[in-house]
């Protein structure tokens, strides 16, 4: 259960207590403002009713689009591709639809969820795009922050299991 508690604190919006935690308003928007990725949630009656502000978002977003259909948000030739996704969500027939595209010299991870409640009762979709250009050059390992010490701690470590040496 969510439950939402308001304060009479003006510095307060209120807090979201969740099963596994709480988070004040200022928290839950700080988190996806801090995401590395593009997030848009659209709801059950597919109109957009979120998005982040990610600094450098692939996708550009203005507040215009909020209550828009998210039909009017895509190119004409990408619209059965988006309704037959919404539909499959809907319908329970698709947990996830992802693709990756070539975008002025980026490349592009472009990934659909459906929201769901407890009790499977779909709420809408959430679209998750991020530039991978950068991440798809990473080779090998890199688990610390000292660069300096990065050899060292390796062989240090090897052999033992990642959930030991975090």
């Amino acid at each position: 259960m969510i439950l939402i508690t308001m304060s009479n604190d003006s510095s307060t919006k209120c807090t979201v207590n969740f099963d596994t935690g709480f988070l004040s308003t200022d928290e839950v928007e700080g988190i996806f403002e801090a995401l590395p990725i593009d997030v848009s949630f659209v709801s059950a009656e597919n109109e957009v009713h979120y998005f982040n502000r990610e600094k450098e978002r692939v996708f550009k977003r203005s507040r215009s689009v909020i209550g828009k259909k998210v039909q009017n948000c895509h190119p004409e030739k990408s619209l059965s591709a988006v309704n037959r996704i919404l539909e499959d969500f809907r319908a329970g027939k698709r947990e996830k639809a992802e693709f990756w595209i070539n975008l002025h010299g980026q490349m592009v991870h472009i990934r659909y969820f459906p929201v769901r409640d407890r009790a499977g009762k779909y709420l809408g979709c959430l679209e998750v795009s991020q530039d991978i250009t950068e991440i798809q050059k990473i080779t090998g390992e890199k688990r610390l922050l000292d660069e300096s010490k990065a050899a060292e701690y390796a062989e240090t470590y090897s052999g033992i299991e990642d959930a030991d040496n975090g």
